[in-house]
């Protein structure tokens, strides 16, 4: 039987526990063996701001899967480094991983500005797509934001309340418990030098605190 792979990107600037609370329960609720978190080494949609450096985003991530055998990081954006893009990390792993089945995950926000992605028509061809919620909104099941040419390429499933693909692959939603917490949060909060204990993994706030990272006035290197 094919492996059942998950890819959630990001910029994981830090990774905390709403993104990991996320990624587990799209494992449990698609039976998907592995789950990829793959930090983004330049997001085209945050081109402005200024990341923690790939290496401390990475060892972050590492550290807070650590005990999750079913969670894997991926450094394939930022080893690739430029703007990143998912249609060609997903084109990546799919060439990587053929025999498996890919599930590419993103959050209900991202999925409403996908007509602005490159080359967003592939990314369906490349794997089925899983969609969650956002606390407190539930994902609703609609594609009437997606460029023509993909829209058509979808009919509507009511026995699944899933989209399938001419090519096979399906989109879905998924409403996952409400964590709400943000990385946005989380970086203020550390500039401030306030506790981010309970928001993320105990051994991401010691890293964080170790490195100093976020702390306004600060280079993070």
């Amino acid at each position: 039987m094919a492996r059942r792979l998950g890819i959630l990107g990001g910029s994981f600037d830090p990774i905390h526990l709403g993104h990991l609370r996320s990624a587990e329960e799209v494992r449990e609720t698609l039976a998907l063996d592995l789950v990829y978190f793959v930090p983004a080494h330049e997001p085209p949609h945050k081109p402005q701001r200024q990341l923690a450096s790939g290496r401390d985003r990475l060892a972050m991530a590492e550290r807070a899967i650590a005990d999750n055998p079913a969670f894997r990081v991926s450094a394939i954006e930022i080893e690739r480094g430029g703007v990143s893009y998912s249609v060609d990390t997903l084109a990546a792993f799919a060439a990587r991983e053929s025999d498996a089945t890919l599930f590419f995950v993103l959050g209900i926000d991202a999925f409403r500005e996908m007509q602005t992605w490159k080359d967003v028509v592939r990314v369906f061809e490349l794997a089925n797509v899983a969609v969650t919620s956002r606390p407190p909104h539930a994902a609703e099941p609609s594609i009437e934001h997606l460029p023509v040419a993909a829209r058509e390429a979808f009919c509507y499933d009511p026995a699944t309340l899933s989209f399938r693909h001419r090519t096979g692959t399906t989109l879905q939603f998924l409403p996952i418990t409400g964590i709400d917490v943000s990385a946005t949060a989380v970086r203020e909060r550390a500039r401030r030098g306030s506790s981010i204990r309970y928001l993320v993994p105990s051994s991401v706030e010691r890293y964080v605190r170790e490195h100093r990272l976020y702390r306004s006035g600060e280079a993070n290197t």
